[in-house]
């Protein structure tokens, strides 16, 4: 069999499948056919259709059968050109006998409708109608809206990808893999839609052909074939309603495909899974379904067999639903009750209970346990994974793990988010439901539960499920509760990063530089750089925000520096200066012309002074407190020009200014003269302190 598959592809059959196909099909409009012929097509058709709405029944998402517009437009292109090949036939050959267009429009007009010809043309039209008014109308509606609130929804969704992307929760392809499900969603509905035109049109032509061979039967019948009028009008209408069965019976096969298709609502599970565990499995609810019915079937003169049967039916099955829900619940408690009890309250002590405090760690309400379940297959803990991995690659170290436990102390839906032991950060999340963000140009009032996003601080509103799509079209950003919870440890993790790198982190960073360079390694740590001093210098510059990539050039830069001088202030300085590219374009990437904020030079001399004259670099408090107002209100400004605020300061200040503002306005950064490239120049855009002297 693979021997077969890999010659098909060597000569590219599968490639000249389709364009075949679809030649056939329209040969068929121009070539007669025989009647065997005709039989092969007319059960290919039938086997085609049911294969259609096998896999329609099997799909658990429309776009695993994305095929289908492309799918319903040639199977109705095959019954118009069987149609017109077994019209073709019937004309020319039907005064020859009911055989004369090939066995399968014979049986099916004899088993179907006998010898009654007005049976054959009610049950036919029953047929037609009910798959061109009833089942391809409703499809093609679903397929309208479906496309309508698809399309209105992708703004939205879009926004949520890229929150997503840049929390760290998912990587560039994936990225790319979810933008395009969402445009072939959206053009597969409205593929959908114009689809089901098809469909209406198959079936009005099929009333039309019908009409048509009636009519041209009897003409042929009686005018070349010298036929009595009845004998001609049974022959050539029997014939001609078997073969309008034989293609509406698979065109109503598969309008009930596409309905099926375009109805699914986004599950794991197929329809029969579906069908069957939402229906069937609450026994309250066919016990009462069969008394009703119990009841009705002893009213007199009904057919008390077939209500009482399927009373009796239904109440059975309730019977061995509730029978094995509670086989559950007894395996679910007996597992409980089989877990190891604990250890013996008397046991001597030992340092086992000497409680670890996990670097970093969380703890959730009981509601939350799935998200964090490794049996369930939790989404949090692979967000977290994506976050740790994200922050490696930005910050330039590796992020300790995150230690997970429930905590039935908390609510049911809290989470805390532990460093060292302390609370650093907390928040409730609802599985099941999303948080909708309101980003501040929504263009309507959504109803729900306000909260705030525990992330950014944001006005938000937790939603159910089935108004999301809802939300995206009024410009909310909508993310589901594993998302709320990733993005707020991803921003926690970033803003104490400095307290995350220990003498742990510090030494996996010298081991994996070891590996690249390990003459460097071996000359500098710890001969001439103590792991203490590198340790506390790339704290601080992580605590100032700058990323530790290039380790290598802060090793060396310290080893050329650390003979004379152990301050870490001044070692921190030397670094930056270092490294002041990398800060630069950080700060302003891909410009010439930095637009900076600086201080007035009164106000930077008083500064200065005050460093000088005071140990520890102290600020008199009514000369911060006109620093910080005039700061804030500059800071301000610029942000609503457009502007990174960065302040620009002489070297000596900038240590003691980056600590000074860090707490208040952390948004705004601190550089000094040093730190300019000397490719690149400068552009005042404020001055802080210009109006206070």
């Amino acid at each position: 069999m693979d021997s077969i598959l890999e010659l098909l592809k060597r000569f590219k059959v599968t490639q000249l499948a389709g364009p075949i196909l679809i030649i056939l099909i329209l040969a068929m409009m121009v070539l007669p056919l025989p009647p065997v012929l005709l039989d092969i097509f007319f059960t290919f058709n039938i086997a085609v259709s049911v294969i259609v709405l096998l896999v329609g029944i099997n799909v658990r998402k429309p776009l695993d059968f994305s095929a289908f517009p492309t799918v319903l437009l040639v199977t109705t292109l095959l019954r118009l050109s069987l149609n017109v090949a077994s019209s073709r036939v019937i004309l020319l050959e039907g005064h020859s006998g009911p055989d004369a267009a090939g066995k399968v429009i014979e049986s099916f007009a004899h088993f179907l409708i006998g010898d009654n010809v007005a049976i054959g043309i009610v049950v036919f039209v029953i047929i037609t109608i009910i798959n061109f008014v009833v089942i391809t109308k409703g499809a093609g509606r679903i397929a309208e809206v479906s496309a309508r609130f698809t399309l209105d929804a992708m703004p939205g969704k879009q926004m949520a990808i890229d929150a997503d992307l840049n929390a760290g929760l998912i990587g560039e392809d994936e990225a790319r893999l979810r933008r395009s499900t969402i445009a072939e969603e959206a053009n597969f509905f409205g593929a959908m839609d114009g689809a089901s035109k098809f469909v209406r049109g198959d079936a009005m032509a099929g009333i039309l052909i019908i009409v048509i061979n009636i009519v041209g039967g009897l003409i042929v019948g009686m005018v070349q074939h010298d036929l009595d009028a009845g004998v001609a009008a049974k022959t050539y209408t029997l014939l001609t309603i078997g073969d309008g069965l034989v293609a509406q019976i698979p065109a109503l096969i598969i309008s009930t495909a596409a309905g099926i298709v375009v109805s699914r609502v986004g599950t794991d599970k197929d329809m029969s899974e579906q069908f069957l565990g939402q229906m069937f499995t609450k026994p309250q609810v066919l016990y009462i379904t069969a008394a009703v019915i119990g009841m009705v079937g002893l009213i007199p003169n009904m057919p008390h067999f077939s209500f009482l049967l399927i009373a009796g039916s239904l109440g059975l099955l309730g019977r061995i639903m509730e029978k094995r829900q509670k086989a559950e619940a007894e395996q679910v408690e007996q597992q409980q009750q089989a877990a190891p009890p604990p250890e013996h309250a008397t046991a001597e002590v030992s340092w086992n209970d000497v409680q670890h405090v996990d670097q970093l760690g969380m703890e959730v309400g009981y509601r939350l346990i799935p998200l964090v379940d490794r049996s369930q297959d939790g989404e949090l803990l692979r967000r977290i994974r994506g976050i740790r991995k994200k922050i490696a690659q930005e910050l330039g170290f590796l992020v300790p793990p995150v230690h997970i436990r429930d905590n039935l102390e908390i609510k049911p839906n809290a989470y805390r988010i532990l460093l060292k032991g302390v609370e650093l950060g907390t928040g409730e999340a609802f599985i099941g439901q999303y948080l909708a963000i309101n980003p501040g140009r929504v263009n309507g009032e959504l109803a729900g539960t306000p909260t705030t996003d525990p992330a950014f601080g944001l006005p938000a509103i937790w939603i159910d499920a089935g108004k999301r799509e809802e939300a995206q079209s009024l410009g909310y950003t909508v993310v589901d509760s594993s998302t709320v919870v990733a993005t707020h440890i991803s921003n926690l993790l970033q803003t104490h990063a400095a307290e995350l790198l220990g003498r742990e982190e510090v030494q996996a960073l010298i081991d994996h530089q070891a590996k690249e360079s390990p003459k460097l390694i071996e000359d500098l740590v710890p001969k001439v750089v103590p792991i203490g001093t590198l340790q506390k210098v790339l704290q601080q510059l992580l605590t100032e925000g700058i990323h530790i990539r290039d380790f290598r050039t802060i090793l060396e830069t310290l080893a050329d520096h650390v003979a004379t001088t152990q301050d870490i202030d001044e070692l921190t300085n030397i670094v930056r200066t270092a490294l002041s590219r990398v800060i630069v374009q950080q700060l302003f990437p891909g410009e010439q012309e930095l637009p900076l904020m600086t201080l007035e030079p009164t106000l930077e001399n008083v500064l200065m002074q005050a460093v000088q004259s005071k140990t520890g670099g102290g600020l008199e408090p009514g000369l911060a407190e006109n620093l910080l107002a005039s700061a804030a209100q500059e800071t301000e400004q610029v942000e609503i020009q457009g502007y990174n605020p960065v302040l620009l300061t002489a070297p000596g200040l900038r240590p003691l200014l980056a600590r000074f503002l860090r707490r208040a306005l952390p948004q705004l950064r601190v550089i000094s003269h040093n730190e300019i490239p000397d490719n690149k120049s400068i552009r005042i855009i404020a001055v802080i302190g210009g109006s206070k002297g």
